[in-house]
Order: structure tokens, then C-alpha cells, then sequence
């Protein structure tokens, strides 16, 4: 019923950037939360930001001031603009939606990530 795509993923030199974005199409009515999680190898997925249809954000603290998390409700897009990469930002990216569907039902959804990968 519904889709979450990602794009914008990769290779990326230690102080580089990159922006993934996820754009949700399906039977939406409305998307409460959009945000993005990451899991590096041998770790747990972690919360990186996330954004409310209001537009308040949060961030994990080892993103903050480095990463900036916004989103078109237009087009039911999220977007994650990645500043000073550091290696230890390398792991596969998830976007999530905290969707309401058409026919009123509420859950979570996630896409299927991209790798991103922070290394000289």
C-alpha cells in the first residue's frame, strides 16, 4: 500500500557531503513523522533525525550541527543533507514514515536504505 523510496547514497571522502532523500507514494493521507535511522556493521540501528509534519526536528547528538533533516509535505519527500562526514558515519540509511493511510490505519513504514560510505 505504501512505498518508501531512498536515493542519494555512496562514496564520500572524510569532510565531503551528501543529501538522501526518500520520497512515500501509495494510499497516504497523511505522514505524521518522516525521519531516518542508520545501522553500521556489528551495531544496532540508530535514530539519526527526524521530522514532524510541523516541522520540529530532532537530532542524535553526533549529527548535530553536521546533519539537517527536512521534508516536503507536498510531495511527501524527506531529505537529509549530510555536511562533514566523518568515518564513522558510514552504515546503511533508512528512511521511515509514520504514515496514516487513506483508509485511516496507522503504522510505521520503511524503505529499503542505501549505503553510505564515508572513507579516503
Amino acid at each position: 500500500q505504501v512505498q518508501l523510496v531512498e536515493s542519494g547514497g555512496g562514496l564520500v571522502q572524510p569532510g565531503g557531503s551528501l543529501r538522501l532523500s526518500c520520497a512515500a507514494s501509495g494510499s497516504i493521507f497523511s505522514i505524521e513523522i518522516m525521519g531516518w535511522y542508520r545501522q553500521a556493521p556489528g551495531k544496532q540501528r540508530e535514530l539519526v533525525a527526524h521530522v514532524t509534519s510541523g516541522g520540529s526536528t530532532n537530532y542524535a547528538d553526533s549529527v548535530k550541527g553536521r546533519f539537517t533533516i527536512s521534508r516536503d509535505n507536498a510531495k511527501n519527500t524527506v531529505y537529509l543533507q549530510m555536511n562533514s562526514l566523518k568515518p564513522e558515519d558510514t552504515a546503511v540509511y533508512y528512511c521511515y514514515g509514520d504514515i496514516i493511510l487513506t483508509s485511516r490505519s496507522r503504522t510505521y513504514y520503511w524503505g529499503q536504505g542505501t549505503q553510505v560510505t564515508v572513507s579516503s
